[in-house]
């Protein structure tokens, strides 16, 4: 019971871990896409939009392989396994705090409710 328990939570812990890594390239490949237009002219779009754009991927992305470490550490917590997920969680926090930063910014600026793929405002 124990060993299927362990099977099936690594198996979700590496879907998890897809998802996150498939959120990130998605994120990266439309932001390249956006920055490319902008730089061709074909869609007016500033260097701070394509950045915050991408910083809203990785952010999600990164949530979700936190999400993945703390279900493979869950079954099978060695002192070896916690030290590892505390080093990547910490990483992984200090990263996501300062996109929640850059965000928070832009919200502030009135720039942060766009949605990722939208036009950026006209004044």
């Amino acid at each position: 019971m124990e060993d299927a328990l362990r099977t099936a939570v690594h198996d979700v812990a590496l879907v998890v871990e897809a998802v996150g890594a498939l959120i990130i390239a998605v994120g990266v490949l439309l932001s390249f896409l956006r920055w490319v237009a902008s730089e061709l002219r074909m869609r007016p779009s500033g260097y701070e939009d394509v950045r915050l754009m991408l910083g809203r991927y990785l952010a999600l992305g990164l949530e979700f392989q936190l999400g993945a470490d703390l279900l493979a550490t869950a079954v099978s917590p060695s002192f070896n396994e916690i030290g590892k997920l505390g080093a990547i969680a910490g990483i992984r926090t200090l990263l996501n705090y300062f996109l929640a930063q850059d965000l928070a910014r832009a919200d502030a600026s009135g720039r942060g409710g766009l949605h990722p793929t939208a036009p950026p405002p006209t004044a």
